[in-house]
C-alpha cells in the first residue's frame, strides 16, 4: 500500500493480499483469532488504499507492501490468455477449523492451493478467478468436513483425491477443454468428509445468455414483420406468445435443474453421513 494515494480505489487484489499478510500473522501467533477476526473484516470492506493501510502497519512486511502501480494494465478481453497472468497467486492456502472460508470472486488461482477443512466448509470458486498458471493444482484435504470446488464452463478437471469413508466427487472429468483454457487438478484427502465439484456459469454470463435469447426474440419478430407485412399483425401477437411461453418454460426447467442439483447433492451428503455412522456402529460391534 502507500499513504501517498491514500483515496486510490484498492482493488480486489489488493485486499486479498492484506487478507494474505493476515493469515500469515495468524499462523504465526501475531494475531489472535479476535484480532484477526476483526482486521479480516476490516480488509473486505475497505474501499481506498487509505482504508488499507492501518490494518497491517504494525505486522512485518507493511513497509515492503507492493506500491501502487500507475501504469495501464492490458484490457481483460475475458479469454483464457489474458486470464493466465502468471506471478505468486493472491491466497495461496485457507483453514475452516469449525467455521468456513470462500475464495471467490477477482483473485488469482496459484500453481498450488491448499485448503484444510475440519468440521467446517469451504468454497474454491473460480468462476471469475485468473490463473498463475495453464495447470494448476487444488489439494483439499477434508476430515469430517466438505470443501467444494466450482469451475466455469471450459476448464479441464482431473480429480485424483483419495477418501475413506467419504469421498471426491468425480462427475466433471472427462470433458475436454477449451483451447487455451487452464487445466485444473483437484487432489487431496477426505476422511468423514467429502470434497465437491462443479461446473457453473457466473451470474454475469447467465445474464448475458438471458439478453442474447431476448435480442434474438427481438430479431425473429422483426424478420417476420417483413415478412408478412402489414397483414402479419395477429400472427405477430400469436408467434410473439408463443416466445414468451418458451423463454418461461425454459427459465422454469433451469431453475427445477438447479434445485433438483441442489437437493441431490444434499441426499448425498445425508447418505454418506448414514453409511458413516453404519460403518462405525459395525466397527463398535466387531471390536466388542
Amino acid at each position: 500500500m502507500t499513504d501517498e494515494l491514500p483515496e486510490l480505489r484498492a482493488s480486489d487484489a489488493d485486499r486479498e493480499r492484506v487478507a494474505e499478510q493476515l493469515r500469515d500473522a495468524l499462523a504465526e501467533g501475531r494475531l489472535d483469532m479476535e484480532e484477526f477476526e476483526e482486521r479480516l473484516e476490516a480488509t473486505y470492506a475497505a474501499r481506498t488504499y487509505g482504508e488499507l493501510t492501518p490494518i497491517t502497519r504494525d505486522l512485518p512486511g507493511a513497509a515492503s507492501a507492493p506500491r501502487v502501480s500507475m501504469v495501464k494494465q492490458p484490457v481483460d478481453d475475458g479469454s483464457w490468455s489474458s486470464r493466465i497472468v502468471g506471478g505468486e497467486g493472491s491466497s495461496s492456502w485457507a483453514v475452516a477449523v469449525l467455521s468456513g472460508f470462500e475464495r471467490k470472486g477477482r483473485w488469482t488461482m496459484p500453481k498450488r492451493f491448499n485448503s484444510f477443512a475440519f468440521m467446517g466448509g469451504g468454497e474454491i470458486d473460480l468462476r471469475e478467478a485468473n490463473f498463475a498458471d495453464r495447470e494448476v493444482v487444488v489439494n483439499c484435504v477434508a476430515v469430517m468436513g466438505g470443501l467444494n470446488v466450482i469451475v466455469p464452463p471450459g476448464v479441464e478437471v482431473v480429480v485424483r483425491g483419495i477418501g475413506i469413508m467419504g469421498g471426491f466427487d468425480h462427475r466433471e472429468e472427462g470433458r475436454p477443454g477449451d483451447p487455451g483454457a487452464p487445466r485444473v487438478i483437484v487432489t487431496g484427502f477426505a476422511f468423514w468428509g467429502g470434497v465437491g465439484v462443479e461446473r457453473k456459469l457466473t451470474r454475469a454470463e447467465r445474464q448475458r445468455l438471458k439478453e442474447e435469447r431476448r435480442q434474438e426474440k427481438l430479431e425473429r419478430r422483426e424478420a417476420r414483420k417483413e415478412l408478412q407485412g402489414s397483414r402479419g399483425g395477429h400472427l405477430d401477437d400469436v408467434f410473439d406468445a408463443l416466445d414468451e411461453a418458451h423463454d418461461l418454460i425454459r427459465e422454469r426447467h433451469e431453475e427445477r435443474r438447479e434445485r433438483h442439483e441442489e437437493r441431490r447433492m444434499r441426499h448425498e451428503e445425508r447418505r454418506d453421513r448414514h453409511r458413516e455412522r453404519r460403518e462405525d456402529r459395525r466397527r463398535r460391534h466387531d471390536d466388542y
